[in-house]
């Protein structure tokens, strides 16, 4: 019934929004037809549309005087800045804390049933083979990746584990011309700004496993010339931006690019992805007010995995969440059972169809648990309990329950199982050995492709590093071409 429903429909974003539970304050510009019914080449559109959204305009061009403007009829509200604020006779504080959470939008239960009464985007059998394919082997390599370092074979390393729905499911709700820009910090469909958390939307894109093997190794084949750390991949061929490491940052240079993309008058987007820590950053609450007033085409995809590095978010935050920040600036906003690879591809198309659309900010909060430490430098079970890992671990595995789905669909088999973890990890094992070989990059590229001339204190610093390898060549590594 749900397939036929989606096969008529030619708004399925309207659909979610009333069925999907899509958090948020109504507005003139919040459908699609009046988007649609705009002139999409006037210089007008970026102007009109925003006052149109706070009725500022009405109060700058009106010729009367601005008291009397405001105070139109006190007895029953104000004409404000931004729309009429009714009065009351009561004096009432608004909670700080609602008396009910906000619901969690949700498909698949742990047996890999859908619920009776959802309403989920379909997805085709291709479509759903690949993001089972593709989140087994984010496992499979995390697992290997991670045993390399504490071998001491890479130097840092971090897993999805627990998450890998997320970053798959959401992946595959966009388009693989999307412009990815990670964080830890032309031709468009939309771009994508990502942290250290989501290696499977590049993993979705066609990035091998050769690929990510140069990186974390960082030799001569690695796209960053070894400059970064592990697991701070990128990919131009891929419209991947390379991950950094600084929290948040990439919050304002998304929403800077989604209003690029309006200016611009292209139907395009940008997602941006954040962890549930970030949101303490005063990044995060100024990209969210700098998006809602622009009305910048951005969806903001916050993994809440509950600790952050360390620190749990009820020491984080007193609100319910995040998903309640985005109405508080004006955006749209849905809560997803981030272990539910149907749910958050369902949320996720349907977010940024409306983004691209109506041309507005969307938020999407993500709920899930990260199952493994934090990186290869923490030890999680110093701040949280064993048994809460474990139970997380075993009954709330993304991966098991999509599994159980496409079994029960009957696109999938014990069969396939053995056959693609065998492959997987023999391709893994074979490019970290290839890798390993591989010679480093030149020492030159430390110094090159910041500057088209570099400075003249740069050219000092190269000649100064390369006498003090001549005087002590014991300390430096040999397998770096000089």
């Amino acid at each position: 019934m749900a397939a036929a429903w989606f096969t008529r429909s030619r708004n399925i974003a309207d659909h979610f929004k009333r069925n999907m539970g899509f958090f948020f304050r109504p507005s003139p510009t919040s459908t699609v037809s009046s988007y649609s019914s705009r002139s999409r080449n006037s210089p007008t559109r970026l102007c009109s549309w925003r006052f149109e959204s706070t009725k500022a305009q009405t109060l700058l061009d009106s010729d009367s005087d601005y008291d009397s403007h405001l105070l139109n009829d006190d007895h029953q509200g104000l004409d404000f800045p931004g729309g009429r604020v009714m009065f009351t006779s009561v004096m009432q504080f608004i909670p700080g804390y609602p008396p009910q959470r906000v619901p969690c939008y949700h498909v698949l239960n742990n047996n890999g049933q859908p619920n009776m009464d959802s309403n989920f985007e379909q997805v085709s059998k291709e479509i759903g083979v690949k993001m089972y394919r593709e989140m087994v082997t984010l496992q499979i390599m995390d697992t290997i990746f991670y045993e390399a370092q504490r071998q001491g074979r890479i130097s840092f390393y971090l897993t999805s584990a627990g998450e890998e729905a997320i970053a798959i499911a959401s992946a595959a709700a966009l388009s693989p011309h999307d412009i990815v820009m990670p964080q830890m910090g032309r031709k468009f469909l939309a771009f994508l700004i990502l942290r250290y958390r989501e290696p499977g939307v590049l993993l979705w894109r066609g990035f091998t496993l050769q690929e990510f093997a140069n990186q974390c190794f960082g030799n001569k084949a690695d796209y960053g010339k070894g400059r970064q750390m592990p697991i701070h991949y990128g990919s131009n061929k891929l419209n991947y931006f390379t991950v950094s490491s600084p929290i948040a940052t990439q919050l304002p240079q998304a929403v800077g690019a989604a209003y690029s993309l309006k200016m611009d008058n292209r139907d395009a987007c940008v997602v941006v992805y954040v962890g549930d820590g970030a949101t303490s950053e005063g990044d995060f609450h100024a990209s969210l007010n700098f998006a809602a007033v622009m009305e910048a085409p951005v969806v903001f995809l916050c993994r809440n995995n509950g600790w952050a590095i360390s620190t749990p978010v009820s020491q984080q935050f007193r609100s319910d969440g995040i998903v309640v920040k985005g109405p508080a600036y004006g955006i749209q906003s849905i809560r997803v059972d981030g272990n539910d690879a149907l749910a958050v591809y369902s949320a996720v198309h349907a977010a940024r169809q409306m983004a691209v659309l109506e041309q507005r900010p969307i938020l999407v909060e993500a709920l899930t648990y990260r199952v493994g430490h934090h990186s290869t430098s923490d030890d999680s079970t110093k701040y949280r309990p064993v048994d809460e890992i474990k139970n997380w671990e075993m009954g709330q595995n993304p991966v098991n329950r999509f599994r159980k789905w496409v079994e029960r669909i009957g696109w999938w088999n014990e069969e396939d199982e053995s056959q693609l973890r065998n492959s997987i990890r023999k391709q893994l094992l074979q490019a970290i050995q290839v890798a390993e070989k591989m010679e480093k990059p030149p020492l030159a590229d430390m110094f090159t492709d910041v500057y088209d001339v570099p400075p003249s204190i740069l050219v000092e610093q190269e000649q100064q590093l390369r006498e003090t390898i001549k005087r002590h060549p014991q300390d430096y590594p040999s397998d770096v071409p000089l």
